[in-house]
């Protein structure tokens, strides 16, 4: 690594492997998202998706289980897609995602962030925080959870 990247590396924030967000736009929503820096884009929870247009715009219609493990409370949200990707899944299944872009805040910081949205049930995080989110904002310290988190009380 050279000596820049590694000057630019060290001034950044850290962030754990998991971390408290909120998805101001989508209503606030608060859940808890694995960093994951082997994942490109990041990943919502998303079911009953149904995609609709809105003056002439395509946009899509999903409720979110933001707490792992939960079924309650279920938030319906709606926002316009910016983009269909094909994404490869670490599993190695291939499927087509509507895209939106939504505020992401964490450490008290918010920016946008492209999120795909699928069905993660069978996946322990509702929400991954991919390396496109995170890219020059923060180093990750895998082994620590929560250090922005408990920055905001919200461990």
């Amino acid at each position: 690594m050279s000596g820049r990247r590694r000057e630019k590396q060290s001034q950044l924030e850290r962030v754990g492997w998991r971390e408290w967000i909120s998805l101001p736009d989508l209503g606030d929503v608060l859940v808890k998202a694995k960093v994951d820096t082997g994942a490109r884009s990041s990943a919502l929870h998303a079911f009953d998706l149904s995609q609709f247009e809105r003056h002439g715009a395509r946009w899509v219609r999903f409720d979110v289980h933001p707490l792992q493990r939960k079924t309650r409370p279920s938030i319906t949200v709606e926002a316009p897609v910016v983009d269909v990707r094909r994404v490869t899944s670490s599993s190695g299944r291939s499927q087509v995602r509507p895209v939106i872009v939504t505020h992401v805040e964490l450490g008290g910081v918010s920016w946008p962030i492209e999120i795909t949205l699928t069905r993660r049930d069978e996946m322990g995080f509702r929400m991954l925080l991919g390396r496109q989110a995170i890219r020059n904002r923060y180093v990750v310290d895998a082994g620590r959870s929560y250090l922005q988190s408990i920055a905001k009380g919200t461990k």
